[in-house]
């Protein structure tokens, strides 16, 4: 009954809601200092730091977006999985211990220890607020979308006399005001709480789906894939490559392009992990260098763990719910997990209330992972807007920590109402080019001034700054000019036919082969000028050559400087 279904979410939201904001507000107590504030004292272990940086990382497009593109597309779906898993290697191997020795709250803390402060923290600090902004974006608007669909509010239905609009809408709002109150009032602390408690949820809940799933086929996985693959309409085809990615097309361009597209998926995936900034600022909340990898190698565990249940999951929606009908809710295959809880509930838990139930419970998860990962963004950018901005830029070092904080907490509730105000905005939009933004960012513009300051002796400022610029209009100028913003195909010639009405909305009865994205953010009808739906194979070699060539354009350099940094990223004598 869809009714129990709505009790049921609501009721549990609610609980988990008040449990959160109960951590908090004990965090907030044990939040006296800046480095308290900033980096939750550095008092976590390797094992709660690695759990929160599972928290961190599995967010909602982990747990929604891949077990729904896997029921979608079978074997190319896993290669999500596969590249977010690979990526953690980068981490682990290049930055978690050296940035954890040589910075102290910050990315820009690293890049700029051997430059002049005030530019490099000034582009540093943008390129993080810009990174974390799309990616809340991303979380943001998927909630709404989430909660609208759980509800069961449809298209011209109402739920507590809302709109499924309005429900998108106040959802956004809700979670805006919640990662507020969670930063300014928790800090890094209640933050790192709120995403210990989010990931065990999450690790309970994929279990439990993985198991029920496994029973289902008394644990043959060949009649779980045998029985994906008939369901899913495709036959063999959805256990082979090829389906969504590296496709072999009409002509041999774009065949060519179809290719090219997977490898700059792969490496934007691969490399963005090390230049997220939620990420990366985790590593500064352990007591030690040791402490850091040790929190890595948990969170690969954990991470790992995931990410092979979710082959579970997505096959498991496959087989017994149907690829047709979990297209059928949301083309995405974002309801794929939940639909698969319902199914599941309904067989073995007693009919509609057990559907409903297991339904609720998946619903609440996804609600603390997005609620857990909006608040680590939020932190990520205030925290670099006081640091960075304010206390290094502005106070040019002569702020206290006190003042600090202060300006921290104001960030936090600046980011979040600009994250409220331009969610709403963008409810309606396909959400990937966001998430596709982020990452391409925090790889073109991030990862190779990290890499080149760590381990390039002939770094400089000025290489930085060209580095970190270089790499985030790149990134952001191809998405603009790729297939997400612009939909249509060189075969395409029915756009004189539409009024400009259709043109503008992609209200297009047009099959797949003249229109290569019917929700491209622009037009449907123009064809792309970039024909690469991920920008990572263009943007990411700029941003890595833009910093290079920055860097010999320039006589500066601070041979000193660099041993000093080296020594200490390799012991962590002096950190902190």
């Amino acid at each position: 009954d869809s009714q129990t279904a709505r009790n049921l979410t609501l009721m549990l939201f609610v609980v988990l809601v008040a449990a959160t904001l109960a951590i908090t507000v004990w965090a907030s107590r044990q939040t006296k200092s800046a480095a308290d504030f900033y980096a939750g004292g550095r008092s976590f272990t390797g094992f709660q730091n690695g759990m929160a940086i599972g928290g961190d990382y599995m967010s909602a497009a982990s747990f929604l977006g891949i077990a729904g593109i896997i029921a979608l597309y079978g074997y190319d779906g896993f290669l999500y999985s596969i590249g977010f898993l690979v990526a953690w290697l980068v981490a682990l191997l290049l930055v978690a211990e050296l940035l954890r020795n040589t910075g102290r709250y910050t990315m820009a803390d690293v890049v700029a220890f051997r430059m002049r402060q005030r530019p490099v923290r000034t582009a540093g600090s943008i390129s993080t607020v810009v990174v974390s902004i799309f990616y809340l974006l991303a979380q943001m608007v998927g909630a709404g979308s989430l909660i609208a669909l759980l509800l069961g509010i449809k298209p011209g239905e109402r739920f507590l006399g809302m709109t499924p609009e309005t429900a998108k809408v106040l959802t956004i709002v809700l979670i805006g005001i919640l990662m507020i109150v969670y930063v300014t009032v928790g800090g890094m602390k209640g933050t790192t709480y709120v995403q210990i408690v989010k990931a065990f949820l999450l690790m309970m809940g994929a279990i439990l789906l993985a198991l029920l799933v496994g029973a289902a086929f008394k644990y043959n996985l060949s009649g779980l894939l045998g029985e994906a693959a008939t369901k899913s309409g495709r036959g063999d085809a959805f256990l082979e490559p090829g389906l969504r990615y590296g496709r072999e097309l009409a002509t041999a361009a774009q065949t060519a392009v179809s290719k090219l597209d997977l490898l700059s998926l792969g490496m934007a995936l691969v490399l963005g992990t090390a230049g997220l900034p939620h990420i990366l600022i985790r590593f500064y909340t352990v007591p030690n260098a040791k402490a850091a990898r040790h929190s890595v190698v948990w969170a690969i565990g954990i991470i790992g763990t995931f990410y092979i249940m979710t082959l579970a999951l997505g096959f498991g929606a496959a087989a017994l719910v149907g690829s047709s009908t979990i297209s059928a809710q949301d083309p995405g295959g974002n309801v794929a997990a939940p639909l698969l809880a319902r199914a599941l509930g309904e067989r073995y838990l007693g009919g509609d209330f057990g559907g409903a139930l297991l339904l609720a419970v998946i619903a609440a998860v996804a609600f603390a992972t997005i609620l857990a990962v909006v608040a680590g963004l939020t932190l990520a950018s205030s925290s670099s807007i006081s640091h960075d901005l304010y206390a290094n830029v502005l106070r040019r070092g002569a702020a206290s920590e006190r003042q600090e904080v202060v300006v921290a907490r104001y960030a936090a509730f600046g980011i979040g109402a600009v994250s409220i105000v331009l969610a709403v905005f963008a409810r309606s939009l396909n959400v990937a080019f966001l998430v596709a933004l982020a990452f391409a960012i925090a790889a073109s513009a991030n990862l190779p001034v990290i890499l080149y300051s760590l381990f390039w002796r002939r770094f400089n400022t000025r290489g930085a700054v060209v580095g970190i610029y270089a790499g985030l209009l790149a990134s952001v100028g191809v998405v603009l000019l790729s297939p997400i913003c612009w939909g249509g195909t060189s075969e395409y010639r029915a756009a004189a036919k539409l009024t400009p009405t259709q043109a503008a909305t992609c209200e297009v009865p047009a099959t797949s082969t003249e229109v290569s994205n019917p929700t491209a953010l622009f037009s449907c009808t123009t064809p792309a000028p970039i024909p690469l739906e991920n920008p990572g194979l263009i943007s990411i070699p700029i941003g890595f050559l833009a910093a290079a060539l920055g860097a010999l354009s320039s006589r500066e350099s601070d041979k000193k400087k660099f041993d000093e940094l080296q020594v200490r990223a390799l012991t962590g004598a002096g950190a902190h």
